[in-house]
């Protein structure tokens, strides 16, 4: 396999948190078990090319032309495998750094389990990767790693050091608002775990989850925290050395007016969703909808993450400049369909004209409950995506479906068909069930 030989290699020096070093060196993060490649392949979120490409690469992007990856803080190797898997036809190659051997060893078993050979693995601290000679790269996966660092901002400027002027960071920080009862039990451990050793301070913290009061706000949250099944979990979630979470308004001072990223939020199997008050708002509160439009996007999100209270992390795109994300609005855009089945001809029936009254779109799953304008010819137009056709060629069918309808009557050209599907694209696109990429991808 590409890269270091593990045993008896040394990191350089002593550029960590001692105390956080030490917790995952006893305790790898996530909890795995190798040999669950043979019967998986656990995906990451934020990772699945398709999602890349179309909010970083303007969707032109083949991943063929010796695409580099680095996973930084790469733990026990989820986006790690993940991406190697996904990259193993191509010449890419995935470099995974990481401050504690013993997530290394896992993620390296994962790894040959699955005979991955495209990964240089790296131990040592993300704050020394200006010093390591590693290249830049395209893409750089950062998952839970900044807001462990006793200074977040030079864990990130770091990362930048060796980013491409065309690459992308995929981040994901803690959120402030979605984990007060955390930070609660937090404390509240700190007080009660005095002068014990690690071991007891786990064994204290399980007794304290089973004991919980009924007006306890980690215990009102419900499944909203989920990290206390493992003892790897309860000490990372509640026991850490060092963590911060941040608010949507510090991520865009820090990240956007700080450093002068576009920001492309895209929350855990709900996408954009929990950050449009215009969703997460209910329907009868028709003064504060009205005023949506002429609030800035960065007041939008802040007032929905508030609102809907349960964003527990920020998971996100960061790319430098101008937005990256694939456009809208160009006909040689192919639009298809992502993260769950779809049935076009479900859609087509569920968004079909309906003389001006608004559609619901209703997912138990995501908590969404939404309507839209489908227009006159969205529901033809969902019908007919089938993740090859460009929007072009979609348009060209629908123009001689009116056309055969109509007679010699006039028929929608792309400006009119692009406006009349675009509320139904940015409602799908927002919930990341409906993405872009360019004809060159095809």
């Amino acid at each position: 396999m590409a890269g270091i030989s593990l045993p008896g290699f040394q990191m350089n020096n002593q550029n960590y948190l001692p105390d956080v070093k030490a917790q995952y060196e006893q305790l790898p993060y996530p909890p795995v078990n190798p040999l669950d490649e043979h019967r998986r392949l656990q995906r990451t979120w934020l990772e699945d090319l398709p999602m890349i490409n179309h909010y970083c690469f303007g969707g032109r992007q083949r991943f063929d032309q010796g695409f580099r990856v680095l996973v930084a803080g790469g733990g026990t190797g989820d986006a790690t495998i993940f991406l190697a898997e996904q990259l193993r036809a191509t010449n890419a190659e995935i470099v995974h750094l990481d401050l504690s051997m013993a997530s290394i060893r896992l993620a390296q078993q994962r790894a040959q389990i699955r005979r991955l050979t495209n990964i240089r693995w790296v131990h040592d601290s993300l704050l020394n990767i200006p010093q390591l000679d590693l290249g830049r790269f395209d893409y750089i996966n950062c998952s839970g790693v900044l807001h462990h660092l006793a200074d977040p901002d030079a864990g990130l400027r770091a990362l930048k050091s060796v980013l491409l002027p065309h690459g992308a960071i995929a981040l994901m920080v803690y959120g402030a608002i979605g984990r007060t009862g955390v930070y609660h039990m937090q404390q509240l451990l700190r007080l009660a775990n005095a002068g014990c050793s690690e071991a007891e301070k786990i064994g204290q913290a399980k007794e304290v989850l089973g004991a919980l009061p009924k007006g306890n706000w980690y215990g009102r949250a419900g499944d909203l925290y989920g990290d206390n099944d493992t003892d790897a979990g309860i000490y990372d979630s509640l026991l850490h050395t060092q963590d911060r979470a941040y608010t949507v308004e510090e991520l865009h001072a820090w990240l956007g007016d700080g450093h002068g990223f576009t920001i492309e939020l895209s929350d855990v199997n709900r996408g954009r969703f929990p950050y449009l008050p215009e969703l997460t708002l209910g329907l009868e509160a028709c003064q504060l909808r009205a005023r949506l439009p002429a609030m800035s996007e960065r007041a939008r999100h802040a007032m929905s993450e508030l609102l809907i209270g349960d964003i527990t992390r920020h998971t996100m795109y960061l790319t430098p400049g101008a937005q990256a994300r694939a456009p809208y609005g160009q006909p040689d855009f192919i639009p298809f369909y992502f993260h769950e089945p779809l049935d076009p001809k479900m859609l087509a029936k569920m968004f079909e004209p309906k003389n001006g009254a608004l559609t619901m779109l209703a997912h138990p799953h995501l908590g969404l409950k939404a309507t839209v304008d489908a227009g006159r010819f969205a529901g033809q137009v969902l019908g007919l995506v089938d993740g090859m056709r460009s929007f072009g060629e979609i348009f060209d069918l629908v123009r001689a479906s009116v056309a055969k309808a109509a007679g010699r009557g006039p028929v929608p050209d792309d400006a009119t068909l692009f406006a009349d599907f675009a509320p139904v694209y940015g409602l799908l696109n927002a919930i990341e069930r409906l993405l872009l990429r360019h004809v060159s991808c095809r």
